[in-house]
Formats: structure tokens, sequence, C-alpha cells
């Protein structure tokens, strides 16, 4: 049967499969560091209509497909299943149209995040999703998997700039809903369904995106509070008097701060004494002069009132790299901390420092020369945790070190997932922030756009049990 279907496979798309020895390795595994997997073929059209015919085959032979990306997920969802077929869309790249007056681009789903950032900018315009990963990760998985990133705050998650998709059914039908208005209530807004769905629901290919007027002014400043209780207060008062303006609120505990400073000479650590907690601010606006007052007026309040106890301020586009690149140390990982548990979660932004408080105390009551470090987007509630326990070496105890981490998530009634997707990683744990009755929904949808459950098999949720 795998024969049969591999040549009925060769011969739809002859220039887009690869088997055995020719799959490159880059396909076999994603960012999440799970072991790489040989899948039965690789395809990568080039078109939506190769996307279609491979799709096609596959539903009428029940051979399962994974969809790809740039492979930058973190959490198993692009990861390939042995015996089924990897589907890249890294061929399926190029911006097809700005619209200057509409303020909108078309662009095929395999087009890195950074092309399309510099498109627009070209253009005059901008667009709000912005992730680390920029280079590599490409727009159909950022919206596959609902891609947050640094700028949420303001511009929101990556679902609030797509306006129209085309995406590919599981029996390889086409559904193509290109649309480029802000207002439009003709019936179901069917994109919603795909964004975030992780390729569970179909195959994203071409979609609109939503730009912004490009800002004239970025201005940051790096700024150390006493404690979290003062964090907040900065950030209530951030979001008052910069109003719009505001475009990030990066947290990072000492924990943070402090190893990552310490074990990158190269960082800057641009206070001379311990802090609570420091923040990294970002403003952009359309009016320089007014951006970069706001900003100073901000943390001038701050220090005066005590919610600010020092702060730096860019002279340079130099010197904002530098102070970014402590927060951005976090691709640094793999080489000062070695193998880790990494954990992407959404909590209510006030109870933010209790639950760190709880994951670090009992962390080092079970494993006591544990590693926890703490930094997120607070500003709309994402804390990123990532641990290492120096002892267990390259057998980390990464199952016990999950289940307490979501625990403790749940019971504060945070999310297992604010930006990154469930994938096969998070799966066991969705329970834990979706009701019974809305994981039925999610399988009664599953069932009905995929009914031979061949759109990656076994991530997400076990909707063949949950739907049978």
């Amino acid at each position: 049967m795998s024969q049969e279907f591999l040549d009925a496979l060769t011969a739809a798309l002859p220039d887009a499969v690869f088997l055995g020895d020719d799959i490159p390795a880059r396909f076999r595994a994603d960012w999440s560091g799970l072991s790489p997997v040989m899948p039965l073929a690789l395809v990568r059209p080039r078109d939506t209509a190769g996307v279609s015919r491979a799709l096609s085959l596959c539903n009428e032979h029940r051979v399962s497909v994974v969809p790809q990306g740039g492979m930058t997920g973190l959490a198993g969802g692009a990861r390939p299943i042995a015996g089924g077929v990897a589907l890249s869309l890294d061929r399926m790249t190029g911006i097809e149209e700005i619209d200057p007056v509409m303020a909108t681009m078309t662009v095929q789903a395999g087009t890195p995040l950074a092309v399309v950032q510099v498109a627009a900018a070209e253009a005059g315009l901008f667009f709000g999703v912005d992730l680390g990963a920029r280079d590599s990760c490409s727009i159909g998985g950022n919206i596959a998997t609902n891609a947050g990133g640094n700028r949420v705050i303001r511009y929101g998650m990556t679902r609030e700039s797509v306006l129209g998709l085309e995406a590919v059914l599981a029996d390889g039908t086409v559904v193509s809903s290109l649309n480029k208005m802000l207002k439009n209530n003709a019936g179901y807004d069917l994109k919603q369904l795909f964004i975030g769905s992780e390729g569970t629901l179909g195959v994203i290919t071409r979609a609109v995106l939503r730009l912004q007027a490009r800002p004239a002014a970025i201005d940051s400043a790096f700024c150390a509070s006493p404690d979290f209780e003062a964090v907040l207060k900065l950030l209530q008062q951030a979001r008052r008097r910069l109003g719009a303006s505001l475009t990030s609120f990066e947290v990072m505990w000492p924990s943070f701060y402090d190893f990552m400073t310490g074990k990158l000479p190269q960082l800057r650590r641009p206070f001379d004494r311990n802090h609570g907690g420091y923040v990294l601010i970002e403003a952009s606006g359309a009016d320089a002069t007014q951006n970069g007052a706001l900003l100073s007026e901000l943390l001038a309040a701050g220090i005066e009132e005590g919610w600010v106890a020092d702060a730096v301020l860019p002279a340079s586009e130099r010197d904002a790299r530098d102070l970014w690149a402590v927060r951005e140390s976090v691709s640094e990982y793999g080489r000062v901390m070695g193998p880790l548990t990494a954990f992407d979660v959404g909590l209510p932004t006030v109870g933010t420092d209790g639950v760190v408080t709880e994951v670090e105390g009992e962390c080092r009551r079970r494993w006591p020369d544990a590693i926890v470090l703490a930094y997120g987007h607070i500003g709309d509630s994402n804390l990123h945790l990532v641990i290492n326990v120096p002892a267990s070496d390259d057998d980390q105890p990464h199952d016990e070190i999950a289940a307490l981490v979501y625990g403790l998530v749940g019971q504060a009634g945070g999310t297992i997932s604010a930006e990154h997707g469930i994938g096969v990683m998070k799966k066991p744990y969705l329970a834990l922030s979706r009701s019974p009755q809305e994981l039925a929904l999610m399988a009664r949808v599953k069932k009905a756009l995929d009914p031979n459950d061949i759109l990656n098999t076994g991530k997400v949720a076990a909707f063949a049990e949950l739907c049978p």
C-alpha cells in the first residue's frame, strides 16, 4: 500500500517528492528538542494546486500529513510522524501584493516573517508581529500557531493581523477567502478556524495581512524596579501615560537578569546595584519629539514616586540593541545552561510573581540545585520559565517539571500555552486550560473538516477519543 501511494504521489508531484536519504535533516525535527523522525516522504509543493493534489492523495490513502513552516516551533507541532508525509511550504514564498491604500499585504505562506517586515517597511508601512525567530519562521507557521511575540500589548496576537486566508482542507478542497476589508460580517469568519489550529484543520497557503502606519520614532528604556508590585505600578502608568504608543513591556526577574549577564560577558549590565525586577519598555509613535518626551516623563514620575529605582535611555540605535540583547539572550540557553525544560504560559498579571515564587520554591525543594529563570511579556500576561537541574545532566526530569509547573499554572487560572501552541509536548495538559465542553467541540470541528484524521495526527488533542 505504501509503495502504491508513493508511486501515485511521485507521479502527481514529480519535482516535489523526496524519499529516504534524499530528505534533508532539517525536515525531520523542529526546535522542540524532540528526537528526529524520518517521514515516509517529504513533499515540497510550489503552489496551492500542488498542496491540494498532495492532500487529496494522502486522504485517499489514509496517510497522515504534518504541515511544516520554518520549523521554529517549540511544542513539536511540525515534527514528522513515522509512516506519514511531511508537507513543507518552504518553496511557496513571495509577496504577491501590497495595497498601500487598504494597508494590506497578500503573501504566500512559506515567506519568512523578516521578509514580510522588510517589504512592509519598504512600502512605508509596518507589520505588527515580531518574534526572535523572525529570520527563520514562516508567516504561515505564525498564523497556524497564532504566534505572539514582543509587540502583542499594542498589536495583538497574529490573529489580529490577518484579514483573509487561503487554506487547503484534508480532502484537497481549496478554500480561498482572501478578504482585504476590515469590516466583513458576511457569514462565518472561516479564517478563524485555521488561525491557531496548528495544521490540524487545514493547510494555510496564502494570507492577506493587515499592516499598520510605520512609526516615525521608536524609543526604548531599560528600567529597574524595587519589586514586582512596583513593576505592576510601572505597567499601569505606562498604559495610562503612553497610551497607544506603548509597544512592548518586557519583564525580567533577577534570576534571569543575573544569570544571563553573568554567563555572557558581552551583555551590557546597565545597573551597578541589584534590583527586584527589570523592565524593557518600547514606545513608538508618529511624532519623534513627543514620543521621547512621553517616555522620559513616565520614567521621571516613576523615579520620583518610587516604582522606578533606576533607568537607562539609549543614546543611539546601537545602545538600544545592546539593551535588548539582554532580553533576547534566550537564544544562548543551550550554550550556557545545557538541557532544559522551557515553558510559555499565560497568567493573570497580578498573580504572576506568586506563581514564579511557588515554582522556584517547589523546584528547589525537589531538586536543590535547580536553576529557574523567569521573564516574559508581562504586559500581555505571558510568562516564560526555563528550568535546568544540573545534577541530572542530560537526563532532565522533564515530565516531573512539566507536571509541577502546569499544575500550578492551572491552579492560578492560567493557560498552559500563551503563544507557542500545544503540539505534542503540551497535549497531556490541555485539559488544565480547556473545559470538557470546549474539548468536545474542538473534536467535533476536527471530525467535520478532517474525518479521516490525517492532518497533524496526534497533535494538540486526542480528537479520535473525544469524538469517535
